[in-house]
């Protein structure tokens, strides 16, 4: 009998145990206008921080390359506090406002749809000398330890106006393209210096337009839709039927490596929408056969 309690015991433990383990979701949801503000390093009484994925999120350990994901607001003559990063990089895009960058010794005039990328090791914060708030999407991405990093370069900023849409070859042309920021050893993209970037980029979908649900199987994905709505494929279950979210502005999802990723605009005369998406590098551990 007392053989049969402990075995019974070590039974609801396990159980136990079971229940409380939380499995990492697959991917993840937010709607920008309700996300509580959280702070970071950069932030200040004047410098605001709405975490969507990464750090200051309530769910900041899965994502696994991308650190931070979130929107900077910063007040009218108010400024972040200037950082600096050994092994991270960064990608920014000025949804409003205007401002200045500072970069190193550099300073650099902001205006809206402006982007840029900033390397480690280098000194840089965000100030708004002008009267409206100035709003920025700022992506951290960790570097992984055995990449070597060479010698900062000089600040490339640039905007979206420069760029022409074009198609991307496996995707459908009822979605173009605007590549902002790629890697070093690329020349696809407007800027090209990233580390652990795959692209940093812009989709314009058609009416009824669509990239088709697709997955990567080394990369992270987050698309943060700026305008127009539809539905979102995230994930979907073993029988290949799709995951299908409503998603409308403001809207933010993350996707895990091997997720099922994609977007559906609306099918109605003039309904136009816009994502703004990153891809970045997920280490892949090495086996030991």
């Amino acid at each position: 009998m007392r053989v049969l309690i402990l075995l019974l015991v070590a039974a609801v433990a396990a159980s136990a145990q079971e229940q409380e383990r939380k499995v990492e979701p697959t991917w993840m949801a937010r709607q920008v206008s309700g996300t509580a503000e959280g702070r970071i390093d950069v932030t200040s009484d004047s410098c605001r921080y709405t975490p969507i994925f990464g750090e200051a999120d309530a769910q900041p350990k899965v994502p696994v390359s991308v650190a931070r994901f979130g929107e900077l607001t910063v007040a009218p003559h108010g400024k972040c506090i200037a950082v600096e990063y050994a092994r991270e990089e960064e990608l920014y895009f000025v949804l409003g406002g205007t401002g200045l960058l500072h970069y190193g010794e550099q300073s650099h005039a902001l205006a809206q749809n402006d982007f840029m990328y900033v390397p480690p090791t280098v000194k840089h914060g965000v100030e708004n000398p002008g009267a409206e708030p100035l709003r920025v999407v700022m992506v951290t991405v960790r570097i992984p330890a055995k990449t070597q990093i060479a010698a900062p370069g000089k600040l490339e900023v640039a905007s979206l106006s420069e760029l022409e849409e074009q198609t991307v070859e496996g995707h459908p042309k009822s979605v173009l393209y605007k590549l902002l920021i790629g890697p070093r050893t690329t020349k696809r993209d407007r800027i090209n210096a990233a580390y652990n970037v795959v692209d940093f980029f812009l989709m314009d979908f058609a009416p009824g337009g669509t990239n088709f649900p697709h997955h990567h199987e080394i990369a992270e994905e987050i698309y943060l839709v700026l305008d127009g709505e539809g539905q979102m494929a995230a994930g979907g279950g073993m029988d290949g039927i799709q995951g299908l979210h409503d998603a409308k502005a403001g809207d933010a999802y993350y996707f895990r490596q091997n997720c099922t990723v994609g977007f559906y605009n609306r099918n109605e005369g003039g309904s136009k929408a816009h994502v703004l998406a990153v891809r970045v590098y997920v280490p892949v551990p090495k086996s030991e056969d």
